[in-house]
């Protein structure tokens, strides 16, 4: 499925496009399960289900924690199982959650509804379409995964709008039945047209058996660098979830938020692309070890500058380090454990992301309840990032060394 050396961005897209077409059009799918585009509705949908916003809010935070237990279970199937027949039943899956959401008089269905929304949405789409980019490219591995993640921002820049627009002549249901009906037919084309990659080879022991791959949970080196794979979606959720107190502490306006927050979709787009062309340049090595720099430096200017300047450039500095941390994050995970595992060692990882950005708020909340100014949060996110930063280094050598042994083999 690669071609057999590395290509500039508009080659790739020419030589495979259909590839990278599935692995975009997966993450952008992802974004019907992302907090921002559930949370547009959010007062729609309490109501609809007679829940008060705190009582909606426990039921999110429980769905989101169960769903990341069954991407721990389901993340791993992509390692043997057909990559047409998986997306077919993720997108079958949410399809029916978004039905029962929005159709359904009843609580439990609906909020099943809701479940199935976030898992397939959020959880298995994300990790399909960054798993399938990850194993089937090997020399444009990092580019691949560059264009691949822009479906997320892509999502939030044209979904947002758009809902905007039509919430003014359209209920919430038919907004997401029309959102809906839109990803169907693009993915039907997908489907029938896109020459899709065969389903992974079954490695089996000598007695026949299916041998399962490795469990990063038991290994040392996972240990090490999730603390720097979870820095980043972490601390963004605690600013995402608490601006008004960050914008209150920093002097700033909700505009300037607002403003930061386009700043940073826009900042997501060279962060990947360039992000994507270093790893295959400069080896995945380098930028695990630079890719948070940018979001580092914006912390440290933001604490001394301060007001919309310091939040304009904090949301900046975001938007360039989470452009490059899918094609770095995933790129790393490549190296040290294979592709072949990917599916499996990437569900570990999405499984620790959500668990990690759920439990975030509260203990940001404790901090706020406690009187601790955002610029000191803003200065602990820093010092975590920098933690998870050391931590990882022993994991980075390791595929340094696995990269230069490889290249000495070809």
């Amino acid at each position: 499925m690669t071609s057999p050396q590395a290509n500039s961005y508009f080659s790739l897209i020419r030589n495979q496009f259909g590839l990278l077409a599935i692995g975009f059009i997966a993450l952008f799918t992802g974004n019907l399960g992302q907090s921002f585009f559930i949370g547009l509705f959010q007062s729609d949908i309490a109501h609809s289900l007679n829940l008060s916003a705190g009582e909606f809010g426990a039921v999110y935070s429980a769905l989101t924690m169960a769903s990341g237990f069954l991407v721990l279970h389901f993340g791993q199937k992509l390692d043997w199982i057909a990559p047409r027949r998986y997306a077919l039943l993720v997108l079958t899956a949410l399809l029916a959650g978004v039905i029962l959401l929005t159709t359904s008089p009843w609580l439990i269905p609906a909020l099943i509804g809701l479940g199935l929304v976030r898992l397939c949405g959020q959880g298995l789409m994300t990790h399909f379409g960054s798993t399938l980019a990850g194993r089937e490219f090997t020399i444009n591995r990092g580019r691949a995964l560059g264009l691949v993640s822009l479906g997320m921002p892509m999502g939030e820049i044209i979904l947002a709008p758009v809902i905007a627009l039509l919430i003014g002549w359209l209920s919430w249901q038919q907004i997401w039945w029309a959102v809906a009906a839109v990803i169907f037919l693009i993915w039907l084309v997908l489907l029938l047209l896109a020459k899709w990659p065969e389903a992974p080879e079954i490695k089996r022991d000598s007695s026949g058996k299916k041998i399962k791959g490795p469990n990063p949970m038991l290994e040392k080196r996972f240990w090490l660098i999730i603390p720097l794979t979870m820095a980043l979606p972490v601390t963004l959720t605690g600013i995402f979830i608490f601006q008004a107190q960050m914008t209150l502490d920093l002097n700033a306006t909700t505009t300037a938020y607002a403003l930061g927050l386009t700043a940073m979709g826009i900042a997501r787009f060279p962060g990947a692309l360039l992000g994507g062309r270093w790893i295959d340049e400069l080896g995945v090595s380098l930028l695990a070890r630079l890719y948070l720099a940018p979001f580092a430096f914006a912390i440290i200017l933001a604490v001394l500058v301060g007001g919309n300047a310091g939040v304009l450039i904090l949301m900046i500095g975001a938007g360039i380090s989470l452009g490059m941390s899918s094609p770095v994050v995933d790129s790393l995970l490549v190296v040290l454990w294979g592709r072949e595992h990917l599916g499996r060692v990437r569900s570990v990882k999405s499984a620790f992301m959500v668990f990690s950005t759920g439990l975030a708020p509260a203990v940001l909340g404790f901090l706020i309840d406690g009187g601790v100014q955002f610029e000191a949060i803003l200065l602990g996110m820093l010092i975590f990032m920098f933690a998870g930063w050391l931590l990882a280094q022993a994991p980075i050598r390791e595929a340094e060394k696995i990269n230069h042994h490889s290249l000495k083999q070809d």
